[in-house]
């Protein structure tokens, strides 16, 4: 090893167990990658953070987000477009989503969905276990080597011929990976993601005719999407790559974001392959961005559909952006798990996600997520109905749509008939404690009540919770007031049904597991008098 990466690691401190098989991603040069990654771009992600405290200062002031006059000259200018997608690229209109799990991960490349996002943010416990051996998943799948022996089931798994188009989403700005320490602090998940990824698979990914393709999360600026671009340019010339050879999607889930679409297309345009609509972390952006201001709390999280006023808003405004500059616009999550119990809840709800992927279809999205396998030809079936056979509709301008009636629907938050109902409040509690104790057992990615729950589940549920508790309007259908006394009755009684279901395991070790610290963390999460942003980073240091 040279001097100057001798030099680069003096610094850096490893504190998670490194394995012989962790040492194979883990290489002295991989981390000297890391080393400089971070002390390049950590300080500007910290004052971006900053930022985003200073913006909620004035949200929480009343003074409400618009479009930014400084770049204004962006919006105006007709002429640009993101650069060229891949081939591999152009029809996307599947995608199929998961954490990045051994199984989980052949399942999904062999699921007959066109793209896998494979996932170390939101359905992903941020684990060192989880980080690393991730990346070790990452590696073997895109060689083909991957496999897995299930000895429960005397199973093994291995890959098909025909595999999905691979795309990773490394963690969001907010979150650090505390188990490794450059100059003394910890670097940043994102950036610990996407260097370890990039530094081992680049190459081969190109060589093998695709490339390092990227989910970027919960970006809130599009000075946000610079600092992703910057350091796209950063790692194509340390690792000796075509520049443009990096494709990133966005996730368009925090509403701060949709004041700034065109900007993010525009400071990403090199390197962009289109914007996702995540509706899940979106409805969590929302109440929590706009907590201390709106007149009325949000209702229960079912009530808020995709065809409310917020939500259309923002969709449309996607649209319309993308595929003027000649991105792909990408449908939201259908998170249905089917059951292998209840063939009528089955087809009930395959019929839900038919109907929701037709109106993604109908609104001119070029493909959708779904989370299981099953739901992949329901999906499929509906895109290649309206495709024909073109792999995506990015030629369908939406001139239609009304720019300045949607930008003011974008908190426009008043659902006709929305009610807060005592079973709505049941079901956060009940979904938030479950979520947040598989979260701190290592599994990102919870099957509850036949939805395949991520952390956003858990953020809408304790984010809900808190603002009817502190919102002055927030009331019961019948009335009645939303007091802390009611909610403690509520969570109490919701954490013994959980309790009483575990009962039916003899062997499971209940006040041993993880659920007693889950409702811990929900009890001080919701009954704080200072919101928390994000529980994950709350939660964080009760992970190994």
């Amino acid at each position: 090893m040279s001097n100057a990466k001798s030099e680069l690691l003096a610094g850096l401190e490893v504190k998670g167990e490194v394995t012989p098989e962790f040492e194979n991603i883990l290489t002295p040069e991989a981390l000297a990658f890391l080393a400089e990654l971070h002390r390049k771009f950590d300080a500007r992600r910290h004052e971006l953070l900053k930022k985003r405290e200073a913006r909620q200062a004035e949200i929480d002031k009343g003074n409400m987000p618009t479009r930014l006059e400084e770049t204004k000259h962006i919006r105006e200018d007709k002429s640009w477009k993101v650069a060229p997608i891949p081939q591999d690229l152009q029809d996307r209109r599947v995608e199929i989503t998961g954490p990045v799990e051994r199984k989980m991960m052949i399942n999904a490349l062999n699921s007959g969905a066109n793209v896998f996002m494979t996932d170390f943010e939101d359905s992903n416990s941020p684990t060192w276990e989880n980080a690393v051996q991730g990346q070790i998943n990452c590696y073997d799948a895109i060689r083909r080597t991957i496999t897995f022996h299930d000895a429960k089931k005397g199973k093994d798994y291995q890959l098909g011929e025909d595999v999905a188009v691979l795309l990773a989403r490394p963690r969001g700005w907010h979150l650090n990976e505390k188990n490794l320490l450059i100059d003394g602090k910890p670097m940043s998940g994102g950036l610990f993601d996407f260097g370890l990824y990039m530094f081992h698979n680049a190459k081969e990914l190109l060589k093998r005719g695709s490339g390092p393709y990227f989910y970027l999360p919960k970006l809130e600026s599009h000075l946000e999407a610079r600092l992703w671009n910057d350091a796209f340019v950063f790692a194509q010339d340390y690792l000796d790559i075509p520049q443009g050879s990096i494709k990133a999607t966005v996730l368009l889930e925090t509403i701060m974001a949709s004041f700034e679409i065109e900007e993010i297309l525009y400071e990403l345009k090199e390197h962009m392959a289109g914007i996702n609509a995540g509706r899940w972390d979106y409805i969590f952006s929302a109440i929590k961005k706009f907590r201390n201001v709106v007149e009325q709390p949000l209702p229960d999280r079912g009530q808020i559909t995709m065809t409310v006023p917020f939500m259309k808003a923002y969709t449309e405004l996607l649209v319309e952006a993308c595929h003027r500059r000649g991105a792909h616009a990408m449908g939201g999550m259908s998170a249905f798990i089917p059951t292998r119990h209840d063939e009528e809840v089955n087809k009930q709800a395959f019929e839900k996600v038919r109907k929701d992927k037709e109106r993604e279809a109908n609104d001119g999205f070029d493909g959708s997520w779904v989370a299981h396998p099953d739901l992949v030809k329901v999906a499929k079936d509906v895109f290649d109905a309206k495709f024909g056979d073109k792999p995506n509709q990015k030629d369908r301008l939406r001139e239609d749509v009304d720019l300045a009636k949607m930008e003011k629907e974008l908190t426009n938050f008043n659902i006709e008939g929305g009610k807060i109902t005592d079973a709505g409040v049941r079901m956060n509690f009940n979904v938030g404690i479950r979520y947040i104790a598989s979260w701190l057992n290592g599994v990102g990615a919870a099957a509850i009540f036949n939805l395949m729950e991520d952390a956003a589940t858990a953020e809408i549920s304790r984010t809900q919770l808190w603002q009817w508790l502190n919102h002055p309007n927030a009331k019961l259908e019948d009335g009645s007031e939303i007091t802390e006394e009611y909610l403690r009755k509520c969570m109490e009684e919701e954490y013994q049904s959980i309790k009483d279901e575990a009962a039916q395991y003899p062997n499971y070790d209940f006040e041993n597991s993880t659920f007693p610290k889950a409702k811990e963390l929900m009890e001080e999460l919701v009954f704080t008098k200072e919101y928390k942003d994000f529980l994950t980073t709350e939660a964080y240091h009760l992970i190994s």
